[in-house]
């Protein structure tokens, strides 16, 4: 069984749409079995539907209004990036609403809700195409795993969004008498899971570098600080499980190819600019295509050659 995981890696998820184009798309690589957290719960139930193109339009779309209900940013663009402060009328609101984050994202939940209709939910099941969501039960301190097959429409609504909120920035779902947050805080790369449910050749995309050597900018607030801490603790778990995940793979024989980012897309993965992520999908079909010669791609010579002119015809 082929599997595709996506980490998590907020608006990032647009390269590694891109990667997956490639792969499906050029390649024609047949999954069976689709494993994610955060931003990649969002983009798996539509690259197993093979609606690249729809889910494509969403990612070079989305806009900060499409993501927070109550934002807790203040977003300023720079010549060299991004300037991101605390919006402290924003946060106050939030407390007096009761909520226990700085912001709410329950637009994102709407957008969920209309981008994976019950309909498209039903042909992932007629279809047998097995997508799992990561979340992180911060009741229970565990990671929980949820599989399209066993949901309903609703339910599995509900994960995608948890699996995608990076609290305390984000909405807490509140669910059965639990607590849940984005899964990445919990597995960060779903490795192990793939392989508990049958993943014999695995493909994963990693929304992060594969050496971190790059040097941030200084701290200068309380909330940069606190997001810059979560980022450290995330790359740490991170590099457990990838290792974790190898040797597993090693041991039972699994072949398992990995996607990192070439280079560090975003400080701020927050940040929903739909020209960036317009670009980033592009780089992620490009370095999927150099990562990935013709050679190793599942196609036949004829087809290839095909595809190629097409591609100059468009």
């Amino acid at each position: 069984m082929r599997a595709l995981i996506i980490s998590g890696g907020g608006s990032k998820g647009a390269f590694a749409g891109g990667i997956a184009e490639y792969l499906i798309n050029d390649c024609c690589n047949k999954y069976e079995l689709f494993v994610g957290c955060s931003t990649g719960c969002l983009l798996l139930p539509h690259l197993a539907l093979g609606k690249i193109e729809k889910i494509k339009k969403i990612y070079t779309s989305v806009s900060q209004e499409d993501i927070f209900s109550i934002s807790p940013f203040i977003i300023k663009k720079t010549k060299t990036g991004y300037d991101t402060k605390i919006n402290h009328f924003n946060s106050v609101l939030s407390f007096i609403k009761g909520c226990p984050t700085f912001g709410e994202s329950l637009n994102l939940r709407k957008l969920i809700k209309k981008s994976i209709t019950s309909d498209e939910f039903d042909q992932l099941k007629e279809q047998n195409k097995k997508v799992i969501l990561t979340v992180s039960n911060l009741s229970l301190n565990q990671i929980e795993y949820y599989n399209s097959m066993d949901c309903n429409h609703e339910d599995f609504c509900d994960w995608s969004w948890a699996s995608s909120n990076y609290v305390p920035f984000m909405s807490l779902l509140t669910k059965n008498g639990f607590q849940y947050a984005d899964g990445g805080f919990g597995n960060f790369v779903p490795i192990s899971c793939a392989i508990e449910n049958g993943a014999t050749e695995i493909d994963v995309i990693i929304l992060e570098n594969e050496v971190q050597t790059m040097h941030l900018p200084e701290v200068k607030n309380a909330f940069s600080l606190l997001f810059r801490t979560f980022q450290f603790m995330k790359n740490t778990n991170n590099s457990k499980d990838i290792i974790i995940g190898k040797l597993i793979g090693m041991n039972q024989n699994i072949k398992i190819n990995f996607y990192f980012t070439p280079e560090q897309l975003t400080d701020n993965p927050l940040i929903f600019d739909p020209t960036e992520m317009t670009q980033w999908w592009k780089d992620g079909y490009e370095y999927a295509k150099s990562r990935q010669p013709d050679s190793f791609c599942h196609i036949p010579q004829k087809e290839k050659k095909t595809t190629a002119s097409q591609e100059v015809e468009d």
